[in-house]
């Protein structure tokens, strides 16, 4: 995993918005350094700041399907979403931080959000773009959950580079055929070890997909990662 620069400057324009009683969701395109970036947002309360969730999709997927997922969560929770389309290539993630800053700084001029309240959600190739959003944009996101997902054995010194210890929850089925459970269960003792406070769990007789799971993970996500908020998590330091 590659450390990422600041955002560059950005133009956005909303293209699309759709409104049912008070919520509302928006498409929109932004530019962030070198490419533009396509990604829905969607709140039920368009009138009040609320607490938000990034959403990060896994290869060759669809921003839609977690927006879907979380869709039910969000509106009996009053949770804004924000869902980008992610590029499936090596590149990107040299510039994911920059770029997942830059959406939700974006997606905060669209609808309400509660900057101090912001979190990442990652499935599968969006989940290890999340150990990057989480660990080296610790200034945007107070909070990190994982399905499908763990620290490649090559890349543990990003944990040194995280400014603050966020919280981190991590979701894997122990019948994952690309993730096992011995890597993920790796990557929770790594990050126990270097401080952050973390979730972890296995859930049975189940493989890669999210969607069977999607429902239970999504709630348990949030019950753990709702009481974080940017203000009130330790700053990494000398263990």
């Amino acid at each position: 995993m590659i450390t990422a620069g600041h955002p560059a400057a950005v133009h956005a324009a909303a293209h699309t918005a759709v409104h049912a009683a008070d919520s509302l969701v928006v498409a929109r395109r932004v530019r962030c350094g070198e490419a533009s970036y396509d990604y829905a947002v969607y709140t039920p309360d368009a009138r009040t700041p609320l607490p938000a969730v990034l959403l990060l999709h896994g290869a060759h997927g669809r921003a839609a399907d977690l927006l879907d997922a979380w869709r039910p969560l969000a509106a009996r929770e009053r949770i804004a979403l924000v869902a980008p389309q992610l590029p499936s290539t090596a590149a990107f993630e040299a510039v994911a931080p920059m770029v997942f800053r830059c959406v939700v700084h974006d997606a905060e001029r669209a609808v309400a959000v509660d900057a101090g309240r912001v979190y990442l959600f990652g499935y599968s190739m969006g989940g290890y773009l999340a150990f990057d959003g989480g660990l080296l944009a610790s200034d945007t996101f107070a909070g990190t959950a994982v399905y499908a997902a763990a620290i490649a054995d090559d890349y543990t010194a990003l944990v040194d580079s995280a400014a603050r210890r966020r919280p981190f929850a991590l979701y894997i089925g122990d019948r994952d055929p690309f993730y096992s459970v011995a890597q993920v269960r790796r990557t929770r003792d790594l990050l126990t070890a270097h401080g952050f406070p973390v979730r972890y769990v296995e859930i049975p007789d189940q493989d890669h997909g999210y969607a069977p799971v999607a429902t239970r993970v999504n709630a348990d996500a949030w019950a753990y990662l709702r009481p974080y908020r940017l203000s009130d998590t330790a700053r990494a330091g000398p263990r």
